[in-house]
């Protein structure tokens, strides 16, 4: 659903992703959000669309405990390929809007930008003085983000569940994010106050969480909690192969009551049709 999310008014590729849907026996949907805005806005029958999120291993006690304690992490992270245009553009409003603000709060500090495929506009950003440093592409994503306190994560658009999102609490780094980027991951009230959109109230949190151990210790906590509670592949293995099981069994009913799958694709392969007999006339 990237195209729908990337303008609801842009009608081609919104027509076409909506018939895909339609046209498939199943959709694997990755983000909570998505699933509503197809079933609510786009009314799509909910026995089309399966909810498949990530499927992470469970984080036990011991790997929770092998990881780095606050006072042995310093400096935050962001990261990003940045051949995907959210990611440029967060790396951007970090540059201009946000780490400016931050710096002047904590000067000892650095903003450590990995990603691979940077351009020449995105390594022109690297400033030691400001302490704004791209690293670029990064061997080991678990390694880099366990050595930082705080991940930034200010998207301002885009689809799906936030990859950067997922690695920081997977590791035990507390992120600091925006509406988009909590989508599907983060909607506890207890994580609301390291969510903004704008600026001045995304700088004022990421220097309270780096400099506050208690409301860090809290954040980690609940970032262990909600990928151990949403995104344990235990949860939806099960789920996935009994969905396919019963649409097999039932394909043919499940056929007939999607009518509007049933009428594109006739659609679909009647155009076809009609084009070939048209190449055939013309080839004579």
């Amino acid at each position: 659903t990237g195209g729908i999310r990337s303008s609801l008014d842009e009608g081609d590729i919104t027509k076409r992703e909506i018939a895909s849907i339609y046209k498939c026996d199943l959709s694997l949907i990755i983000s909570e959000a998505e699933m509503d805005i197809l079933i609510n806005q786009f009314k799509i029958e909910p026995n089309l669309l399966l909810y498949l999120p990530f499927m992470l291993n469970e984080l036990n006690v011991d790997s929770i405990k092998s990881l780095p304690k606050f006072e042995e992490r310093e400096h935050f992270i962001t990261i990003g390929n940045f051949l995907h245009e959210p990611n440029v553009d967060s790396v951007l409003y970090l540059k201009n809007d946000i780490w400016p603000l931050i710096r002047k709060q904590l000067p000892e500090a650095e903003l450590l930008v990995f990603g691979a495929y940077s351009s020449r506009k995105v390594e022109q950003l690297n400033s030691k003085e400001d302490g704004f440093l791209i690293k670029g592409f990064a061997l080991d994503v678990d390694e880099v983000m366990r050595k930082a306190r705080v991940c930034l994560a200010p998207l301002r658009f885009g689809a799906g569940l936030k990859g950067k999102v997922i690695d920081a609490l997977k590791n035990g780094t507390p992120c600091v994010t925006t509406t988009i980027g909590a989508e599907g991951i983060l909607n506890e009230p207890k994580f609301n106050r390291n969510i903004a959109d704008d600026p001045n109230t995304f700088a004022s949190e990421a220097e309270n969480l780096y400099n506050n151990y208690h409301r860090w210790h809290e954040l980690q906590q609940f970032g262990f909690e909600v990928l151990n509670s949403k995104f344990q592949k235990c949860l939806y293995q099960d789920q996935v192969i009994n969905s396919l099981n019963n649409i097999g069994d039932n394909l043919t009913q499940h056929r007939l009551s999607n009518f509007i799958g049933r009428m594109l694709q006739h659609h679909t392969l009647n155009s076809t049709m009609y084009l070939s007999k048209w190449i055939e006339e013309k080839n004579k």
